[in-house]
């Protein structure tokens, strides 16, 4: 099937799938034509790269781990490695989860400390007068 067939097939543009192929994920043969001939197969594979896309793996990391994935799920087959690649995945995702964690918790900090100096600010205990204003 061409490109169009595939993109129609999967719900995935045509530019995004010659994105998957420039990653090493899709390997189309090349007709007489030069057009992208794709196997049935790539509906699937297609499919198995947006999953392990929505679990957070990188192009990179799909790549290497390519060769264990089977099904639509996809189903991992136990490969060399493949559990300290996704362990290790999980690891920088935790630890993204804990700054941002504390990322937005500063950010409260900072709302709540500047809502509070409006309160005072509006019931006139931290406004200035010309006599306290800074020179």
């Amino acid at each position: 099937m061409l490109i169009g067939e595939l993109s129609r097939r999967t719900g995935i543009r045509t530019h995004q799938l010659r994105y998957y192929e420039a990653q090493g994920l899709l390997e189309p043969d090349r007709g007489t034509s030069g057009y992208r001939e794709y196997s049935d197969d790539a509906v699937l594979t297609v499919a198995q790269i947006r999953r392990l896309l929505e679990a957070g793996l990188s192009t990179e990391e799909i790549r290497y781990l390519q060769p264990c994935v089977t099904g639509t799920a996809p189903d991992l087959e136990p490969c060399p490695e493949l559990l300290d690649t996704l362990r290790a995945r999980l690891k920088g995702l935790d630890e993204h989860i804990d700054t941002l964690t504390r990322s937005r918790q500063v950010l409260h900090d900072y709302i709540d400390a500047t809502e509070r100096h409006v309160t005072q600010e509006s019931q006139g205990h931290g406004s200035t007068t010309p006599e306290s204003a800074p020179a």
